[in-house]
């Protein structure tokens, strides 16, 4: 089973960027521990991480013909992207959004998320193992448990 795992917008960032809030582990190690899991799991990742809006949409669309299923952290663009929203839409695949931090202990707007109505869950404020959650989500809906 391969799944896309898409990051938005400033997560290039993760390990400088507020570590307070984000951690300090850097994407390309969470990536490397989401692997490993994945690995033993029987799963194949293909990773991708773009600061554009189009970027998301595009690797979305993509993702429908080759893909079970994808881990989403939209960043910032949760909050009002209506374009990434109705790609998620469009596509028959589940999708899982993802965020580090716990978004409803935040800033009032980060508490609102235009995607979470059309993905098949939301998963936040364990830090890097919310990445791991979804995989396990993935596993269970697909009924692939490992």
């Amino acid at each position: 089973m391969k799944i896309l795992v898409l990051n938005g917008p400033n997560l290039n960032l993760l390990g400088e960027r507020e570590p307070t809030v984000y951690g300090d582990n850097s994407l390309q190690s969470i990536n490397e521990r989401l692997s490993a899991k994945a690995e033993k799991m029987g799963f194949q990742l293909d990773f991708f991480q773009t600061n554009s809006e189009g970027g998301i949409i595009d690797k979305l669309h993509e993702a429908r013909r080759d893909c079970a299923g994808v881990i989403l952290n939209a960043g910032a663009y949760t909050h009002y992207s209506y374009a990434i929203r109705d790609a998620i839409a469009a596509i028959k695949i589940p999708v899982i959004e993802v965020h580090l931090s716990n978004v409803d202990n935040r800033e009032e707007f980060r508490k609102n998320s235009v995607i979470a109505p059309v993905c098949r869950g939301s998963i936040s404020g364990f830090g890097e193992y919310s990445y791991a959650l979804a995989l396990d989500a993935l596993s269970y809906i697909s009924g692939d448990e490992k």
